[in-house]
């Protein structure tokens, strides 16, 4: 398959701009934290914590939100979603540059609730266009837009907020949820293939039928790649700070961001696909010994090489499977709960790193991230095996099976 497979993907038809504008609508929403922190720390001079309580008020609100609007969307469609979501997301980020930091606190839970759903918008429009033997490839190039999304948007918004202001970064986030909702809106993606039932003929799927094992794995997977991945972001930073060389966090980060792109384009070419038990374990046991590396910028940027490389495939990996398994007429509310757990598994892993290393120091925050993802791993086999056996289960959604991920989002 190899190469070729991506050029086929590509060559579905809307598959190319979907990709272009998912990748421009991820990034305002990728720069979201860092404007918002930087707004309430430099222009309503309060302290981290202040920030990072309006940064977990808007993450509850996203965590909940997702599967909500993900269920809209299976029964009326994209484009009334996009509608609601840009239009709630552009006006919460043109005004709360005005509001006192009790009306932002309130604000950003409704603001998280009513985010624009790019991320799972992208990733069901990509099951309904692309045929299932394709879809490690389509959600290959998703992860590795993601990637590219999370290394323009918090970098950008850094920049706009330190060379003009924070509230700047804030209009420009919000006018560019706006371009983006457009965009999306414009483009109209399908919520399902062709040759499936629509919406008003499909019937009822009681969430029994689908929210089973497999699926919950595949969520538990999501949640623990996401939270090694928000800790190992912390630990990197802590890390370098202690060794002084805080200045290179930018460019290790940045190799790091580059394994994964290389990962997710490999992992696409691959004749079978790797299970995402195996693919969890592997980064988490990869990240365990990068503290070792210490402070030294460079051996640091080399040792995280091995475990970014399985970022992207791991996220990919979770995606496929969710998407795989979840009936057509419930395919949004699946891939919103899939949203919700990569969400929920970044705001556990930073301040779990965060406890780590202010207890034992910056290299024991991998050890940590790490531990936790293989124990999640090693709890997922049971799972595995059952799914292989149990003829009750869906066992062609299993690991191993052809059909079984960012972001990091």
């Amino acid at each position: 398959m190899g190469l070729r497979a991506y050029g086929s993907v590509l060559r579905v038809r809307g598959v190319v701009a979907l990709l272009l504008i998912g990748f421009l609508a991820r990034i305002p929403i990728t720069a979201t934290s860092m404007a918002l922190t930087l707004h309430v720390v430099d222009e309503q001079g309060r302290g981290y914590a202040a920030a990072g309580l309006v940064g977990a008020a808007m993450t509850v609100g996203s965590a909940v939100g997702a599967p909500w609007l993900g269920r809209w969307a299976d029964r009326v469609g994209m484009r009334p979603v996009i509608v609601l979501t840009g239009v709630a997301g552009s006006a919460f980020w043109l005004l709360s540059p005005r509001l006192t930091f009790a009306w932002l606190l309130a604000a950003a839970a409704l603001g998280g609730l009513l985010t624009l759903p790019a991320f799972s918008i992208v990733r069901q429009a990509l099951t309904a266009m692309v045929p299932e033997e394709q879809r490690r490839q389509a959600f290959s190039l998703d992860a590795m837009t993601v990637e590219l999304s999370y290394m323009a948007g918090p970098a950008g918004a850094v920049l706009l907020a330190t060379t003009v202001s924070p509230t700047a970064a804030m209009i420009a986030i919000g006018a560019g949820l706006a371009v983006s909702a457009v965009l999306l809106g414009l483009l109209n993606p399908p919520v399902r293939a062709a040759h499936e039932a629509p919406a008003s003929d499909a019937p009822a799927v009681p969430r029994r039928a689908w929210l089973r094992p497999p699926m919950l794995m595949a969520y538990a997977i999501a949640a623990a790649s996401t939270l090694v991945l928000a800790g190992t972001d912390v630990a990197t930073v802590a890390v370098l700070r202690d060794g002084g060389e805080v200045a290179w966090t930018g460019l290790v980060l940045g190799v790091w961001a580059a394994a994964s792109l290389a990962g997710g384009f490999v992992y696409g070419t691959l004749p079978r696909p790797l299970g995402a038990v195996a693919l969890l374990a592997g980064l988490s046991a990869l990240t365990v010994p990068v503290g070792l590396a210490g402070g030294n910028w460079w051996l640091l940027a080399l040792a995280l090489i091995p475990a970014g490389a399985l970022c992207a495939p791991t996220l990919t990996a979770t995606t496929e499977q969710v998407s795989a398994i979840a009936p057509a007429s419930v395919r949004g509310e699946a891939l919103g709960l899939h949203g919700s757990s990569l969400t929920v598994g970044m705001a556990i892993g930073a301040p779990l790193t965060g406890a780590v290393i202010d207890a034992f120091g910056g290299g024991w925050g991998f050890a940590a991230v790490g531990f936790a993802g293989l124990l999640i791993a090693l709890a997922a086999l049971p799972v595995v095996r059952r799914t292989r056996t149990d003829p009750a289960l869906p066992v062609e959604h299993a690991e191993t099976a052809p059909a079984s991920l960012a972001t990091k989002a």
